[in-house]
């Protein structure tokens, strides 16, 4: 400003008038970042309210490394500790509106992992239960939680994809059993009349036998179906895509994820893709998953499938949660540039450097 001064009279009025700007734009910046911490800091109206606007944070770490801003979005923070607590919202929202799910009803979910726990997390908020089937070789504690959680388990033996007793397959069998109970109960009570016995949450009676699993005052089920219920890939290009834009002012070059369901990578790379066609996606992919050849080939095909060399449990690989051999209705609304394969040391060195100089 001196120096500028020093020139002309007009140079002076016009820094003066710069610096002046620059101040009031600081103040009025400041006191709509204070007002919006102090929003931000309200009392949440129940879980469910409490649930997405997650914070990004910068990884220093890797900031520092590349030269670049590294951010970071925080899901861990959200009640049920995972990005999976917005899936079940909007999974249990959707079904109650169409009436596929009522108060009262059963969620059932084939899942061992974070899934499983959002929605035995959620399910209670909307006034619902939550029934989880799992393979019996997965770690007890998941059971545990998902016990305490109010939930109840169902532990099977682990089978392909394609036979009938997969937990997937009696995750979906168990909501058609819920259905069942609610019907006959219901035709038991006569209640109601014709119309309301013949068809609970838009299903039909075929006359299955249902399971003794459910409580007396059972109103249905509803099958999750993470992997093909679009509901997955709408939490997140209706949410978490949206909250990065905002956050980030839409100044963004790149954004990485892994997929199992595929529905938080599909749901943000299309949203940011179409707010801004330059932004670049891309898939990181674990061992063992076939995603990483299918994005970058084409072809869902991975070593270990190669003749003589099957394995029964391909993922061979220490996380969990991510990485599939087949495209989901999800995966498949991905808008992707590329992928990278990621393997287990380089995951275990990262979790190392991402708790420094954080």
């Amino acid at each position: 400003m001196a120096a500028v001064a020093a020139r002309s009279t007009g140079s002076v009025g016009v820094g003066a008038v710069i610096f002046i700007s620059v101040a009031l734009t600081t103040y009025f910046i400041s006191k709509k970042k204070k007002k919006k911490k102090k929003e931000s800091r309200k009392k949440k109206k129940g879980l469910v309210d409490a649930i997405g606007n997650t914070p990004l944070i910068r990884i220093n770490s890797l900031s520092a490394a590349t030269g670049c801003q590294i951010l970071g979005k925080c899901e861990f923070l959200n009640p049920g500790g995972s990005v999976k607590d917005r899936v079940a919202v909007q999974i249990i929202q959707e079904a109650l509106e169409s009436g596929q799910l009522r108060p009262g009803g059963i969620v059932t979910e084939g899942s061992a992992g974070s899934t499983a726990i959002s929605i035995a997390t959620v399910a209670p908020a909307y006034g619902c239960r939550t029934h989880v089937v799992i393979p019996d070789d997965a770690a007890i504690e998941k059971s545990q939680i998902l016990e305490a959680l109010g939930a109840t388990v169902e532990r099977v033996r682990p089978v392909s994809i394609t036979h009938k007793d997969h937990f997937v397959n009696i995750a979906r069998r168990r909501a058609s059993e819920a259905n069942e109970f609610a019907l006959k109960r219901r035709n038991s009570q006569q209640l109601n009349g014709k119309e309301d016995t013949e068809k609970i949450n838009g299903y039909e009676s075929n006359g299955c036998n249902y399971s003794s699993l459910f409580p007396e005052d059972c109103q249905g089920g509803f099958f999750a179906d993470q992997f093909e219920n679009l509901a997955n890939f709408r939490a997140h290009y209706e949410g978490t895509g949206p909250e990065i834009w905002e956050q980030t002012n839409g100044k963004l070059d790149a954004f990485v994820a892994a997929a199992g369901t595929g529905g938080t990578v599909a749901g943000v790379s299309k949203f940011l893709q179409e707010k801004n066609p330059n932004i670049k996606c891309f898939l990181l992919d674990p061992p063992g998953s076939g995603l990483f050849n299918k994005v970058t080939r084409g072809v869902m095909y991975t070593k270990e499938e190669a003749e003589g060399r099957r394995l029964k449990n391909p993922f061979d690989t220490i996380t969990e949660g991510i990485g599939i051999n087949r495209i989901t209705r999800n995966f498949a609304m991905a808008k992707l540039d590329g992928a990278f394969r990621g393997t287990d040391r380089e995951a275990v060195e990262m979790s190392r450097l991402l708790l420094t100089l954080l």
